[in-house]
């Protein structure tokens, strides 16, 4: 009976033991698959305008929008978010509006170096905006960009094309709705979501 008594407390302690062993190697792997899913890409873009969390799980703490197709650092990640860093801001995004970047890498060889021979570089032609604007979005709407003229519907990407980067840019993100007012030497505009919707003369 004493033998009994002493037997079953160590069969007890063993399956105890075994248990513990079990349950910290699970964590130890899953650990391991989480680090490697963080370490296996640097940036990624983003799918559609997504909000940037302070917190996981605080939908409160919404830090800025993203606009859609801007590229985020990413500092890791787990079932539900990506840890990233854009413009400065630390914060997390849903995994499902962003796609993680894999730049192609090519390996260029090197050619033997010649000896160097000044050359004039060509002075760039005005045709060659031109060239460029008409290429990008069609003749009729490159022709407007490179005569400066702006209309409600266009993109910022064309605001840009056409008169340029502003002085300054006001922005004000309310939901999944980002406002920003665009300054330049004498004129604001008003730009929804990356189309232009307004504009005036600074007084």
């Amino acid at each position: 009976m004493k033998k009994l008594l002493i037997f079953c407390p160590l069969v007890i302690f063993s399956f105890a033991t075994n248990a513990q062993v079990d349950r910290s190697e699970v964590l130890r792997k899953i650990e391991s698959n989480r680090t490697a899913s963080q370490t296996r890409a640097d940036s990624a873009i983003i799918k559609s305008p997504a909000r940037l969390f302070a917190e996981r799980e605080n939908l409160a703490s919404v830090i800025m929008v993203i606009p859609e197709r801007s590229t985020v650092e990413v500092l890791g990640s787990d079932d539900t978010y990506y840890h990233v860093v854009f413009e400065g801001n630390e914060g997390y995004v849903y995994l499902n509006q962003a796609e993680i970047y894999k730049p192609v890498r090519s390996v260029v060889p090197v050619a033997k170096q010649q000896p160097q021979v000044r050359q004039e570089v060509p002075v760039r032609q005005r045709g060659d905006r031109l060239t460029y604007l008409e290429n990008k979005y069609g003749v009729r709407i490159g022709n407007l960009l490179y005569e400066g003229k702006a209309w409600k519907g266009m993109t910022s990407d064309m605001v840009k094309d056409s008169w340029g980067s502003p002085r300054k840019i006001d922005r004000t993100i309310s939901g999944n709705v980002i406002k920003e007012q665009w300054f330049y030497r004498d004129t604001w505009l008003y730009i929804q979501n990356n189309v232009l919707a307004e504009w005036g003369r600074i007084k």
